[in-house]
């Protein structure tokens, strides 16, 4: 990381407040929240929650405890994206709790740890400035979806959803405080936007596999698809709705899917290979009859700018 392209967001830190352990309800106790609203969508051991775009656009970062694992949510409004780090490390007494330090790297927040007051880069979940920058540590991530609130809930009846008794006062109104950002084509503070293979704001689906990046334009899976890439030579299958801007990844090893589906794109109950072998969906893996797993591959919605950015010569898009 440059370091002297860090700069202020215009916000001191935890000026943009962390929620710690917040509070969750059942669907029925959240009339306020829209069937078309976005949120990001965690399950983990049976744990399902829904954390509303509408909140976490105020709040940027949730340290929660989910499936019996603690967890950060790290959510970048500037870059479009949210990112599920384990915050538990190995050999430290107790997991990280993080907050938002108010600066940033190319337009993507730097978040930083309350017990060493380290800086961490919100892509990778590595500390870059600070008392642990010279350790080798790296959070691990973990699956998060990006859905609408009806077909997460269609998906996970018993799911929760963050509740609005944050203990913060804020105007949860959908579209604040970012709704313009969202809405144009510019951007706010200082980025790389000299890759024109997409525009700047355009919203991608981006993977990490060890130092190789792959990102699929959200575009072109508008309608729902069932698209069969690779992460270098590592086989993937990619399937999502781009309307909802919602796409998940597997491992797929030797095989090829083909374009069926049970259930919508956005959220599939099961993918049919080539042999007609149904995979069951979860959010951890695709599960054959037999007991064959193809596990997910943690993956983030981001800008086109984010992207191209952070990984320049080490990333590439799929087109068409």
């Amino acid at each position: 990381m440059r370091t002297e392209e860090i700069v202020w967001g215009g916000v001191s830190k935890d000026g943009i407040p962390a929620l710690v352990s917040p509070k969750f309800v059942p669907p029925e106790e959240a009339p306020w929240l829209w069937d078309g609203e976005q949120v990001f969508g965690v399950e983990i051991e049976g744990d399902a929650r829904a954390y509303p775009h509408r909140v976490m656009d105020w709040h940027e970062m949730a340290n929660d405890t989910v499936g019996g694992v603690p967890v950060a949510l790290a959510y970048c409004t500037l870059c479009g994206s949210g990112v599920l780090f384990e915050s538990e490390v190995a050999g430290r007494a107790a997991p990280f709790e993080f907050g938002s330090s108010g600066l940033l790297y190319r337009s993507n927040k730097l978040m930083y740890d309350r017990e060493t007051l380290s800086l961490w880069n919100h892509y990778t979940g590595q500390p870059v400035v600070g008392p642990l920058a010279r350790e080798t540590i790296e959070l691990k991530t973990r699956p998060l979806a990006v859905l609408r609130w009806a077909d997460w809930k269609r998906r996970y009846p018993k799911t929760r959803v963050l509740s609005l008794d944050t203990g913060h006062r804020r105007d949860y109104t959908p579209g604040r405080p970012y709704g313009d950002y969202f809405a144009s084509s510019g951007l706010m503070f200082p980025a790389r936007t000299d890759d024109a293979t997409l525009r700047p704001k355009d919203i991608v689906l981006a993977v990490r596999d060890g130092g190789r990046h792959r990102a699929w334009p959200m575009r072109l899976f508008r309608g729902g698809r069932v698209l069969n890439d690779a992460i270098g030579t590592r086989p993937v299958v990619v399937v999502g709705d781009g309307w909802s801007d919602t796409l998940r990844v597997w491992e797929r090893a030797d095989l090829t899917f083909d374009s069926r589906l049970d259930g919508p794109a956005s959220t599939p109950e099961a993918l049919y290979d080539a042999a007609g072998t149904r995979w069951r969906v979860t959010e951890e893996a695709l599960i054959a009859p037999d007991g064959r797993r193809l596990a997910r591959l943690p993956a983030h919605n981001a800008y086109w700018f984010a992207f191209a950015g952070f990984t320049g010569r080490n990333g590439s898009v799929f087109t068409e």
